[in-house]
Order: C-alpha cells, then structure tokens, then sequence
C-alpha cells in the first residue's frame, strides 16, 4: 500500500502540467502536496464528504459522520462521532442533537470574542445558535423552504448560503436578507452541482454555479432610497462562463483559484467519461476571464468522482488551498522563491536562478547560491561555452581559493587551461604556485605570446620563479633568436631582481624599456662597460641619461668608454657643451676635431661660443682643411682683421661680406684696404658704392675710380649715394626738431612749477633753528626764505651772500645734491 501511495504521489508532482504531452514553457503558479499518511489512511476506510478550514485548523467530515480535526499540516488532533462545537483554548463546548441531517455548518468570524458567539447550520433549513446572557444557547431560523442548504458562507456581519433556487445573503446586523441571487441553469441538479461560494473581502462574494462565475459587491443604500427597503444591496460587477463545471472557488490577491469538475470523450469509445480535476488560477475581467495558469491533479479515484465529490478549502492569510475528495485531500500552495528557482533549474535557465537566488537570498531556505552557481559554471562547460564559464567563476567562486583550485583542475580535464588564464584571481585570494606554473607551462608549449601576456600582468610572487626561468631557457635552446621569449626571459630576471641579465637582454633586443629600467633600478654601475651598446641603441636617449646623472657615471668615464667610438664621443661632447659651455673644457680641443670631422655645420658656432678652445689649434685644423668661414673668424678674432679681409676678397670674392666685415671692425685701416683692393674691379666698386656711404666718405672711393673705367648699375649707385644723403639730412632736421620741441615743452613746465606758491602757516619751522617760522606775534615785522624744495628758514638764519656766489641755497637739499635751491619766494611783514 505505501508503494502505491508513493506512485500516485509521484504522479500528482508529474501532471500537474497543462498537458502530458507538451511540456510548459511557463512557470507553474502553485505546487501540490498530500496531506499526511494519517488522513490518506481514514480516506481509504472512510470517504471525505467535507472540509472546514477555521483559525488554521482543518476540520475534516466523513460519510460514516466521523469529524476529525487536523492541524495546518494535516496531522490528526481530535476526533469527534457526533458535531459540537466547542474552543480549542477553553473549556466551553455546545452540543445539539438536530431533528435533520445537517449539510453545512459556519461559525462566526470572531467566535472567540463573548460576543460573537453564534454559528449557523445547514439543512432543509437554515438555523442560527447564539448564546444568551444566561450562558444558554438558542435558535431561530433564517430561511426554509427552499430545499437542502449545502453551502454556508459567514464573513463579517454578512452570511451568504445557497439552496436549490439560489444565493441569499442575510445582514446578521439588521436581522435583514438583502439580496437573491437565482441561480442561471436550473437544468443541472443542484446536489449534483452544488454551488460554491468564497468571500473575497468583507464586501465581495465570489458564487460559481455550473459553468456560472458571478463576482458580487455589497453596497449601502443613499438615506433617500431606504423606504422599507434594507440599508444594503447587493450589485453583480462581473459574470462570465467558464468551460468547466465549478466545484470551488477561492480568493488570491486579485485573481481566482478554481477548482474544476472535467468530463471528456474517448477517442476510442467516443464515450464520456470522468477526467482528472483542474485547479485554474483567472483574472476576472468585466464580462470575461483571462487564465493565468492551468493544472491537472490526479487524486485518487478521480475516474469514479463525480462534480459534488470535490470541495476547494482555503487558509485566509496563508496562501494555502486544499482540495478535497473523497479519497484524497490535495495541498495546494503558492510557489515560493525555492520553487521558483527549482523551475528554473529543471529548465536549465541557471543564469536566472542564480540572480533569483542573489536578490532573494534572505528568503531562500532550500538553496544555496555557491550550489547554484557551481551547477551553472557545469552546464555552461558542458555546452563548451569554456569562456563564459570562466568569467563566471570570478562571481560564483569569489574569495574561496579551494573551488577554485577545483575548478581549474577540471578545465585542465577538459584541455581549457587557456580560458580560466584571465580570470584567475591575483590577489585575494592566491591560489597554490602549481596552479599558475601549471598554466604558465600550458601557455609556454604553443602560445609564446599568450606567455608573455601573463607573465607581464600576473605578479612575480604567484609562481616559483626559478621554475619558470628554467622552462623559459629550455625553449630557447630550441629557438634561441626568438624574441618574445628573450623579452619574457629579461622580464623574469627583473622579478628576480637579476637586473645585470636583463639589462643585456634588452640592449641585445634593442628594447626600449632598457632606459627606463636602468632608471627603475638604479643600474648605473652596470651600464659603464655598456656605455657603447646604449650609444648605438639610441644615442638620443643615451646622452640625456648619461648627462642627467654626472654624479653616477663621470664625464671621463664616458669619454675613455667612447675612445674608439669618436663619431659617439662627438654626439656626447656636443650634447654636454650645449648645456654647459664650461663642464667639458678639458675636451674642448678635441671638439675642434670631432666637429671638423663629424659636424662643420656647428663648428664656427662653437668656435664663437667657446672660451676654452685654443685659438692657434683651431686656426691650424681650419687651415688644414681649407675651412675659410672659420678661418676668417679666427684671424678676426685673434686680432689679423687685414688678413681676415683679404681672405674675404681672395677666397669668398664676396664684396658683401667683406663690406659687412669692414663694418663689423669699424676700422679706418680696413676700409682702405678694401677700397684699394677693389678700385680695380668694376662690380666691387658698385658694391661699395652701395654700402659705403654711411660709414665712409663716398667722395674718397670717386675719386680714386680711373677715368673711362667702365662700372656697371654706376647711375643708380650714385642715385643712392644721393638718396642715403639727403635722408641723412632730414634724419639730423627731424631729430633737431624733436630737441627743440622738447626743450621748450619743459622749460614751459619748469617755469609753471617755480610760479605756483608755497603754503607757510604756523606748523612750519626754521629747518635752521627748529623755531616755528612764524612769530607768535603777528605784529611783528619778519622775514621768511621758502625754496622749491619746501625747506623754509628765517631770512636771519640764512648766510649771507658773498660776491662769489650772489645766490641763496637750500643748506639741507643743496644743488650739489638735489639741484638748483634758490629761493623763490621771500615774504616780508
């Protein structure tokens, strides 16, 4: 028996799909459940015919009229043979023998309350118990006549029930019925289709009869339509049709659970029969309905039930609906966020239920999210998605440094020791060396770029370096010029603080990083054997490096390292004169040869720069190699000016630039020189003749021209000997305009200034004897001297003048000092 009981249960979990065929893509609303072995066992010796569910307790009625109570789990509590009402919590109980069978029974709402200690019952009619003031109980009846009452409905102070011709609902309040409600097809029996009823709040009353579906709101009355009618009436917001027969119905949130009654025909015997029962979960519209979800339940004997058989039972507040037959009872509950996820598990949609999972993790009780992630990390591996597996890990696996060495191991497996490589945590945490020398080594047999990659992203301190300098080394044997490895190689022997081997690394690679990791390192003490390698390397980047640090490697040492190498020891020299004509006088001589050999362009700028380079050396070399430019300088400079023009004339035949030397030495000897030197050569005179005249006589150079001697462009020469004249004569007018003017212009204002007055008053004193300038006696006669300067002095405290100078001065601001003090304002009383 219990075998069979657990195939029927797997076959309740297994159909609950709308279809057996189809699988459904939408995720299912509510699960399903059994109640206890207790309860299944009382089932299969005593069919259920009713459930009650009240104060989360589950009042359970059979045929043989045995009630039992259940816990909210199902567990049996209490038994009773007969019907009574009693509290759970106290001592009190009712008992009641009735003159008919009873259908229904309902208790008020609050029956715990003194108050609201009533309930009705059921039958051929329909009977009200309340307890009196004197702790007795009696009855009244509300409504007979109308045949059985199988269905009774209390919420609030409203009762509904329905009889065989409809639905009535009674104001407990006012003693009043407020409303009927007939029934639609009374062609359907009514105790083999009873009616259901659910009340969705203390105002709405849900009726499904049939196929009928009519969604009730109780409303008050306005004052003015009262009359003799109630205070109430009862409005009809929505009625639809469904296309299965209604054996209950049950409130959740907005929607609707309905549990249907389904008959369908045999294909092969196109006979009805009886098909498993539906719970269906509706949106109720205005005239219509919208399914929201569909299940099929196979409870037991379900071929023999008919529409009556089942009952749909609901735990207010708890989303628990219980769906009875009479040889089964079914727990149908809303799907929670383990629920959820499971779904998406079983469809494999495991990037969902792992973020389901995330956001709802204070919820979950089932789950957990590693688990989760561990079986979505499985299944993308499985499809061969290897990249987005590993990017997962970094999320799914976090800090925990034993999944990960798990995980990597299984890609090794799989041959995908490349696609975690990226993701491998770096830090916190930080997995064994074997781990990552083990990739290394993965990358190293067919990836050498892949190699480098890693070996420059991932810190020195992850692996044994030794390990992988070996490995590297091994390879190269078998191609030693590859540079990728030589890069690689040079970057380990950096992280192993073996900067010597790298540094000769890089410079036999040309790389660029040496300089940097020369400064990096400090590894000036190492370079001074490799002064010629980095000068050949870049001889730019060389120089500034050598010369920033004179402190660490000296000019000598650069300049013997550079011997054989003078084409370099030039670039160096040149470098450091540029930034300090003085540091390398000592090699300044050596210079004149280096740039006479490797740079002329710069060596009349050094020979006019220099004040260290022997004249006579550089005269000989520039001799030597018949450098006239630099030659000329250099007799210029050394005091042969005649000699450095003649060479001009001789070598350069350039009258320019003889003219523009002659002016240069502003000497009378030179001019002459020039002038003799060209009186015989016709475009020389022209060319002195435009240039000569603001520095030499012109009338001297005319005078020595032979007669007849032809000189070309000689008109316009002499037109701008003219020209230079005359603009002489009106630059020497203009400027002596410009004096005049001036002149005058502060001669006016001197003579404005020595007009205005000075203020005497009695804060004034003698600068002679500090007495105040005036006498305190106004009527007084007295005598002040005021000068320009503001000094002021009593005319008897001055010195007299004497023949040789006439004139008053400031003893204090005298015009040996301050200019002219005489007085100019003498004031008498």
């Amino acid at each position: 028996m219990a075998e069979a009981e657990e195939q029927e249960t797997e076959s309740l979990e297994e159909s609950t799909d709308e279809s057996e065929e189809e699988e459904s893509e939408e995720e299912p609303k509510l699960k399903y459940e059994r109640l206890s072995n207790g309860v299944t066992e009382i089932l299969q010796k005593d069919a259920a015919s009713c459930m009650t569910v009240h104060d989360k307790f589950l009042a359970l009625g059979t045929h043989y009229g045995k009630v039992y109570l259940l816990d909210i789990q199902g567990n049996i509590t209490q038994k009773f043979d007969v019907v009574q009402v009693f509290g759970l919590y106290s001592g009190e109980e009712f008992h009641e023998t009735f003159d008919c069978p009873i259908k229904i029974i309902a208790v008020h709402p609050h029956f715990v309350r003194s108050s609201c200690k009533q309930f009705v019952t059921g039958g051929k009619k329909l009977l009200l118990f309340e307890r009196s003031w004197m702790s007795r109980w009696k009855s009244s009846v509300l409504h007979e006549g109308e045949g059985n009452i199988r269905s009774v409905k209390w919420r609030g102070h409203l009762i509904a029930w329905a009889n065989n011709m409809g639905v009535k609902i009674f104001d407990i309040t006012s003693k009043q019925r407020i409303t009927n409600v007939p029934r639609d097809d009374i062609s359907l029996r009514p105790d083999m289709y009873p009616c259901s009823l659910c009340w969705k709040d203390s105002v709405t009353l849900i009726i499904g009869w049939g196929t009928s579906v009519k969604i009730c709101s109780v409303k008050e009355r306005h004052a003015s339509e009262l009359r003799d009618l109630p205070s109430r009436y009862v409005e009809i917001v929505s009625q639809f049709e469904t296309e299965f027969y209604i054996s209950g119905l049950a409130p959740l949130c907005d929607q609707l659970v309905v549990l249907s009654f389904v008959k369908e025909v045999s294909e092969k015997t196109e006979r009805e029969y009886c098909a498993r029962p539906r719970l269906d979960i509706i949106q109720p519209l205005s005239e219509t309905c919208e399914e929201i979800s569909s299940d099929a339940l196979t409870v037991r004997g379900f071929q023999e039930n008919e529409c009556r058989d089942y009952h749909l039972e609901y735990s207010e507040g708890e989303s628990l609906f219980y769906i009875v037959s009479p040889r089964d009872v079914v727990v149908a509950k809303e799907r929670d966020q383990d629920d959820h996820i499971d779904w998406l598990l079983e469809k494999k949609k495991y990037e969902e239920a792992l973020m389901a999972a995330e956001i709802s993790q204070k919820n979950i009780k089932r789950h957990k999210i590693l688990d989760i992630g561990l079986a979505y990390i499985n299944h993308l591996v499985e499809k061969g998605e290897y990249d987005i597996a590993a990017r997962k890990c970094q999320k799914i696996l976090g800090k925990n440094a034993a999944l990960w060495e798990y995980e990597v191991y299984k890609f090794k497996e799989i041959g995908q020791l490349k696609a975690i490589s990226p993701y491998l945590p770096r830090g916190d945490p930080v997995l064994k060396p074997l781990i990552y020398e083990m990739i290394l080594h993965e990358f190293l047999e067919s990836d050498y770029e892949g190699f480098a990659t890693l070996i420059r992203e991932w810190p020195g301190d992850l692996y044994n370096n030794s390990v992988i300098v070996q490995a590297v080394r091994d390879h190269l044997k078998k191609d030693s010029q590859n540079r990728t490895l030589l890069k690689t190689l040079a970057e380990l022997y950096t992280y192993d603080k073996n900067y010597g081997n790298a540094l000769e690394i890089y410079l036999t690679l040309r790389h660029k990083d040496v300089f940097q990791l020369i400064h990096k390192h400090n590894l000036f003490s190492s370079i001074k054997d490799k002064i010629v390698l980095l000068m050949d390397f870049d001889s730019e980047k060389a120089v500034d490096m050598l010369l920033d640090n004179e402190d660490k490697i000296s000019i000598k040492k650069v300049v013997e390292e550079l011997e054989d190498r003078p084409e370099l020891q030039h670039v160096y020299l040149h470098k450091l004169f540029k930034r300090d004509h003085h540091k390398g006088q000592r090699y300044h001589e050596k210079q004149i040869s280096l740039y006479a050999e490797y740079d002329r362009p710069n060596l009349l700028p050094f020979l006019r720069d220099s004040t260290h380079c022997p004249l006579e050396k550089a005269l000989e070399i520039c001799q030597q190699r018949n450098f006239v430019e630099e030659t000329v300088y250099l007799l210029s400079r050394m005091g042969n000016s005649r000699s450095a023009l003649k060479m001009i004339m001789e070598e350069l035949h350039d009258v320019d630039k003889a003219i523009e030397f002659a002016k240069e030495q502003d000497d009378g000897e030179l001019w002459e020189d020039l002038i003799l030197y060209s009186i015989d050569k016709p475009p020389f005179i022209t060319g002195l003749l435009n240039n000569i005249g603001t520095h030499v006589d012109p009338i001297l150079l005319i005078h020595r021209i032979k007669e007849g001697m032809e000189i070309p462009n000689l008109r316009d020469s002499l037109v701008k000997i003219l020209q230079d004249y005359n603009l002489q004569i009106l630059l020497r007018e203009g400027c002596k305009k410009i004096l005049v003017a001036d002149s005058l212009s502060l001669l006016k204002k001197m003579h404005r200034t020595q007009m205005k007055g000075v203020l005497v008053d009695e804060e004034n004193i003698c600068e002679s004897c500090l007495s105040p300038i005036l006498p305190s006696d106004a009527a007084k006669p007295f005598s002040v001297v005021a000068f320009h300067c503001r000094h002021m002095f009593h005319k008897e405290c001055l010195p007299v003048p004497s023949m040789n100078s006439p004139a008053q001065f400031c003893g204090i601001c005298s015009a040996k000092h301050r200019g002219p003090g005489s007085a100019i304002l003498e004031m008498k009383k």
